[in-house]
Order: structure tokens, then sequence, then C-alpha cells
């Protein structure tokens, strides 16, 4: 059975199928008892030929283990990117970098996908921090940033329609074009005034804490991450230093897909 599976595993690299191993089997055989030993031979050869090229994706698949070196590893490109974005009058242009920069899409390009059926009427502080008198003034919507296939941040997003182009609001309302490239005209900045790290990859007090120097990879458990990794808030101002939109944005473990077991 052994040379059996190897020679399947050989003809499947030659896009040899399993329907048209057992077709050619049963062709060159009449017998109908002798036809359907070896269809049952071939399915069973076929089945272990699929478990085998799975079995070689599951080893080749790389998991972030858990150690030390990695959770300093995660830290650092936590706040690396955390102080990319709070530098960027952009989040969707730092996303994109991102994605670019780390090779996590064939075509890096951000996209804002609504999320539908969700409201949140803007409150009276954010009404003054939008220099607005009602709510009515605000337009209020929900967004997955993505990368490919991967999901990069949730948004809320409060902003004042009559502040936009036409252009922009159309945009906004019909397109998945991020809301920082949408409004770059404006020539917008950013002011964050919350920031909140929702996750940690090391412990408090961990300098304190004793750690053997040498950890065999082998016995550590893989390294999950959580949902959301950090949160920014922010006020937009157009170039001429009026607000016109509050962000709530909620940066995604995601963001770290491309990081291999090392």
């Amino acid at each position: 059975m052994g040379a059996d599976v190897s020679e399947c595993q050989a003809s499947g690299r030659n896009r040899l199928t399993g329907r048209s191993l057992i077709s050619m089997l049963t062709m060159t055989n009449p017998s109908s008892s002798f036809r359907t030993q070896w269809r049952q031979r071939c399915v069973l050869i076929v089945s272990l030929c699929a478990a085998a090229q799975l079995f070689g994706a599951a080893q080749t698949a790389s998991t972030f283990v858990d150690t030390f070196e990695s959770r300093l590893e995660m830290l650092a490109l936590t706040q690396t990117l955390n102080a990319e974005i709070l530098a960027s009058p952009s989040a969707s242009q730092s996303l994109e970098n991102w994605c670019r920069d780390h090779k996590m899409a064939g075509n890096p390009t951000i996209v804002a996908r609504m999320i539908a059926g969700v409201d949140k009427v803007p409150t009276a502080e954010q009404l003054q921090r939008l220099q607005v008198t009602s709510v009515s003034d605000v337009k209020y919507r929900r967004v997955e940033l993505r990368c490919g296939a991967y999901l990069f941040s949730v948004a809320d997003n409060w902003y004042v329609p009559s502040r936009l182009t036409a252009e922009m609001n159309t945009l906004l309302e019909t397109s998945e074009i991020p809301f920082g490239k949408a409004v770059q005209s404006l020539r917008p900045y950013r002011r964050t005034f919350a920031v909140t790290l929702l996750w940690s990859p090391l412990p408090a007090g961990w300098e304190q804490q004793p750690r053997a120097t040498q950890r065999s990879r082998d016995g550590a458990r893989p390294l999950v991450l959580p949902q959301d990794l950090f949160e920014h808030r922010a006020v937009l101002y157009t170039s001429e230093h009026q607000p016109f939109s509050e962000v709530d944005e909620r940066y995604q473990g995601q963001l770290f897909a491309f990081v291999g077991g090392r």
C-alpha cells in the first residue's frame, strides 16, 4: 500500500485525479468483479493521498508560538503600528502602507465595507467636538477596513455631510472607498483625544518576573491573538481647522496575520 500511495502522490503531481485513475484502471480490466476491487482500492488510495496532502499543509502552516521572545515581538509590532497611525493624517493610508510593506495582499488596497443595521446617535460631547447643534447635522456609519482577506479595523464614524462636497457624500454612500481617501481633497488632519491599549502581550510587572533562559519551542503552545488590539478616538479637521468627522477605531489582531512561527 505504501508503494500505491507513493504512485498516487506522483500521479497527483502530474495532475492525474482520482476519478481519471479509477476510469483508467477499470477500462483496462474487463472483469466486473476485478473492476469493483480496483475501484474500491483506488478510492482508498485517493483518500490516503488527500489526507497526506492535508497533513503536509498542516505541517507547513506556520503558527506564532507563545514564548517570551514572541510576546516581545508582538509588543514591538503593536507599538510600531500604533505610533505610525498616531503620526499620520490618515489612518486608512497607514493601514494600506502596512498591508503593502508586509505583503499581506496581492493588491494592497484598503476597502471600507459598510455594516448595515447599526446606528449610534452622537452624544452632546460629540456634537460639541464637531461644532454642530443638532443630531440631524450628523450622519453615522460603521465600516470594516479590510486589505485582501484580512480585517484590519472596525470603525464608527460620525461626520457632517454639509462640510463635504456632493461627490464625497456620494462616494461614502455608494462605494467602498475609505473615509480618509474620500475626503483627501480637504487636506484633513487628525487630533487623537483617546488611545486605549486593549491587549498587552506582556503582563504587568513582566520585567521583574523570572523566566527561563532557554525554552523549547516544541513545547510552546500557539500564541492566540485577541480580536481587538488597541483603540483610537479622534476628530478630523479640514485644512481650515473646521471639524467634520469623529472616529472610534478598533484595530484588529489580523493585522499581524503575516507573522509566522520563528
